[in-house]
């Protein structure tokens, strides 16, 4: 009796759940498509059709979401090497020319029709499977220098360089802060993860010193009015949105900033065109629903049967919350200017279907644990 009240109770707790994700998912890219909508009024006419784009995107996020999400989860820790090696060979591609579409001297896209795949995004739920694999697999041994800090640190390491290299500074520093934070979790010794990430800030910082665009941009996040005609003309603009906006907004179509007085305000900097045509109230319900999804990921974390799954929905939420964190860090000048994409909001198709592949995976992975819960401590 008391077996089945606790799987009666698990599956709902797992049904409530699973509706507060899907909401605020749903409504987070309700939000992005009507923005979408509204800044595409303003674009040349050749760039009008990005709605239209992402509505395509957005049908593929969904059927890669729901296939994730019935998907046998065992199937995907068998297949987990293979996506790794699939999105590490996409990456090499990525770099050689003809293959991979340079773009504002970024070397980051592969053109597949009307749409571009970036292997970046891709590296992101790899690097999730293939250590949830590894993680799992060497369960017994992950306290060991070799097997829980070596050999993991390696896919960790060869993902980050190879995204560096593109160059995209952002995604491999999200990269390698969700791969250390799974080691972590997973039990890998701090005495050996604590040095690695000093390493790995000092080698960013010295990769930063060395690239002009990238030292100008941290230069001028120091002082953003004094280089608002320059490196942190993008930066306060978006301030300005914000400030336009006030608590209520502008209205719909009303703002200023994205008639091309903001660059990218249909992607990274989508925030402030919310900002400013809806206002602070908006925006700070935007940032509740990201809220709520990291919240009640977290939650649901304790009853993760194995760490299999435990470092699936980990690394899933760390790369949407994480991602979410950082875009709304930089448009509001508390992190220096990054292109990251607004998760489920921003137009980009390749990290809208790894977003909702995320989802997919969660919701999968959730409804696995309502059918076998762990047994009561006075069950065993």
């Amino acid at each position: 009796m008391l077996k089945k009240l606790r799987e009666w109770q698990t599956s709902n707790w797992h049904l409530g759940v699973n509706a507060v994700i899907v909401f605020a998912v749903i409504s987070l890219t309700i939000v992005g498509l009507v923005t979408l909508a509204s800044a595409s009024q303003s674009f040349s006419a050749e760039r009008q059709n990005i709605f239209l784009k992402q509505t395509i995107a957005l049908t593929l996020a969904t059927i890669a979401g729901i296939v994730l999400m019935f998907v046998d989860i065992e199937k995907i820790k068998k297949y987990a090497y293979v996506v790794a090696a699939g999105a590490l060979l996409a990456l090499v591609l990525v770099l050689i020319p003809g293959i991979g579409k340079s773009v504002n001297g970024a070397q980051r896209w592969i053109g597949l029709g009307v749409i571009n795949v970036q292997p970046s995004d891709l590296a992101k739920i790899a690097l999730v499977l293939v250590l949830a694999r590894y993680l799992s697999d060497n369960q017994r041994r992950i306290d060991s220098f070799l097997h829980g800090y070596i050999l993991p640190g390696i896919w960790i390491g060869v993902f980050c360089i190879l995204v560096l290299v593109e160059p995209d500074f952002g995604t491999a520093f999200l990269c390698g802060c969700v791969g250390l934070g799974l080691l972590f979790l997973s039990g890998a010794r701090l005495i050996y993860l604590l040095p690695s990430l000093f390493g790995a800030v000092f080698l960013f910082s010295v990769a930063v010193f060395f690239d002009p665009i990238r030292l100008k941009r941290i230069t001028a996040f120091l002082d953003v009015e004094g280089n608002k005609s320059d490196g942190a003309y993008q930066l306060w603009q978006g301030i300005l949105a914000f400030g336009a906006g006030g608590l209520y907004g502008e209205g719909l179509g009303q703002g200023r900033q994205q008639m091309a007085f903001l660059p990218e305000a249909h992607n990274d900097f989508i925030f402030p065109v919310i900002g400013e045509e809806l206002g602070f109230f908006f925006t700070a319900g935007i940032a509740i629903l990201f809220l709520m999804i990291f919240i009640v990921g977290y939650i649901s974390l304790k009853n993760a049967p194995t760490l299999y799954h435990f470092i699936l929905v980990a690394g899933a939420l760390f790369f949407i919350v994480f991602q979410a964190l950082i875009n709304m860090g930089v448009v509001t000048g508390l992190l220096p200017t990054k292109g990251m994409s607004l998760p489920f909001i921003s137009y980009g198709g390749s990290n809208l279907i790894v977003m909702y592949s995320f989802v997919g995976l969660i919701l999968n992975v959730f409804r696995n644990w309502a059918k076998s819960p762990l047994p009561m401590a006075r069950e065993l």
